[in-house]
């Protein structure tokens, strides 16, 4: 039987308390597939005093028992893992090997760093007479987003259950298949009743309700800045904490001496991964000027590689974007960037020659970007690349930084130390020098606007705990 117009509370499966449903679109096909059910405040009400009875017990559960139960979730997600892999491709339009080896891997690699960061975990110290204690939060609202879904559920779930916390999880509405079969591998792990609750909703109906109910201690957010300043601005009524994980516009410093074609073909695939619907990709690519024409011919070389396609087919490179909403915002920047002034390298407007339908954007490269314009600014959310010219290696920094947002920067070059030394001077939360392999141990989030707090292994489990300090001498 399906779940799909189901939710998760204290333990079962139950209907919504008003009947409500949505549409859940293929955005390969441009069809509904199926319907999922759409909750409300009395929904809301209903997880998070589940999530509130079964907090009083959980976080009192010894660290080895609450670690059992990690293991024991990891193992229902492996038994799940190609399930959870065709639902990111039917959902958001993940090519279905990069479903499997990069979005669904995502959830199991999180649970696994998050498993060992919690055995060596200490929750309390010795500080001359005080005693500090870190103690779980409380009832946590998690709100994720539909472009790394498991990603973002796991990184929030593992590592609250580690803490000790209940939750209510609130996945995206857009992408919300995988979050339902999450919610069926929570329940196939022999969770306890109100520890793990899920509802599906919109952001207004059923997110910001749970931001701003009163028995909620802390609200997880990723998503849009948007977004999350709402949530922030709701939160703050009740004075809870909230860690947020929003936009970006990432720069990528190609310094003189690095490997110039492999370094421009890598900033071309960093950018294009996931149909460019990370918010850490690289975007901005800052280039010599001298050498700017060198780096539009790779990057139109490397884009054209991009086969664009049905993500089903396991040829397919890059996928549809996720939605009607996304299209038609890429479409609106690809041309603001002709308008403005900026060298159409290869894409542009449009779907692809060869597809007539589903939400395909051409691999774009753009040239000749200055920090002024529209795309050098603003979150596009797609498969389109800008290319800066900088002068100097000071200048190129100024670039770097000349943002709103501070999740991630990128910095190329043959000599690591130079590297280090431009990386200290980046106002972003991850630098990754010369395109390093995925770090699930490594801390995730931003300076700015990009957010606050920090995600992954012992990262994310601090954020779920209060600091206590017990004062007094004694043994």
């Amino acid at each position: 039987m399906s779940n799909h117009k189901k939710f998760y509370i204290d333990g079962a499966w139950v209907d919504p308390v008003v009947p409500a449903v949505l549409d859940v679109i293929d955005p390969s096909t441009e069809e509904a597939y199926t319907q999922i059910s759409l909750g409300s405040a009395a929904d809301v009400d209903k997880a998070v005093a589940a999530a509130k009875t079964a907090f009083a017990d959980f976080s009192t559960w010894p660290k080895d028992e609450r670690l059992a139960l990690l293991k024991r979730i990891h193992a229902a997600y492996l038994d799940r893992f190609e399930d959870i892999a065709q639902a990111v491709c039917q959902e958001m339009g993940a090519p279905i090997a990069f479903a499997r080896d990069s979005q669904a891997w995502a959830g199991r690699g999180h649970l696994e760093a998050t498993i060992e960061a919690f055995e060596r975990y200490e929750f309390s110290e010795k500080r001359g007479s005080t005693t500090v204690v870190k103690e779980p939060i409380g009832v946590c609202a998690l709100i994720t987003p539909w472009n790394w879904p498991l990603n973002q559920i796991v990184c929030k779930v593992a590592p609250a259950i580690a803490a000790g916390c209940t939750v209510v999880l609130k996945p995206s509405e857009i992408a919300p298949i995988s979050g339902i079969i999450f919610s069926e591998v929570m329940d196939a792990a022999g969770m306890p009743k109100g520890v793990y609750n899920m509802i599906n909703g919109t952001g207004p109906d059923v997110g910001q309700v749970m931001a701003g109910h009163p028995d909620v201690d802390m609200v997880s957010f990723t998503g849009s800045t948007r977004a999350g300043v709402i949530v922030a601005k709701t939160a703050a009524e009740t004075v809870k904490r909230v860690a947020q994980e929003l936009g970006g516009k990432s720069a990528n410093i190609l310094l003189p001496d690095a490997d110039f074609e492999q370094a421009v073909r890598k900033g071309v695939q960093g950018c294009f991964g996931n149909t460019g619907q990370s918010c850490d990709a690289p975007t901005r690519m800052l280039v010599p000027l001298e050498r700017q024409d060198e780096a539009l011919k790779y990057a139109k070389s490397e884009a054209a590689t991009f086969v664009v396609g049905d993500p089903r087919s396991e040829g397919t490179v890059l996928g549809p974007v996720v939605s009607q909403l996304q299209f038609d915002k890429i479409q609106r920047l690809i041309e603001a960037g002709i308008t403005e002034g900026a060298l159409l390298v290869t894409g542009g407007l449009g779907r692809p020659e060869t597809l007539d339908r589903g939400y395909y954007v051409r691999p774009t490269v753009f040239g000749n970007v200055t920090r002024d314009m529209t795309i050098a600014r603003e979150e596009i959310f797609g498969p389109v690349l800008s290319i800066m010219p900088y002068k100097t290696e000071e200048e190129a920094i100024e670039i770097a930084n000349d943002t709103v947002y501070g999740l991630a920067a990128y910095i190329q070059s043959a000599d690591i130390q130079h590297a280090r030394k431009v990386a200290a001077q980046m106002r972003a939360g991850s630098v990754y020098l010369n395109y390093p392999d995925w770090d699930t141990y490594a801390p995730f989030g931003g300076y700015k606007q990009s957010g606050n707090g920090r995600e992954y292994a012992d990262w994310g489990i601090h954020d779920f705990l209060e600091i206590k300090g017990i004062v007094g001498y004694g043994d």
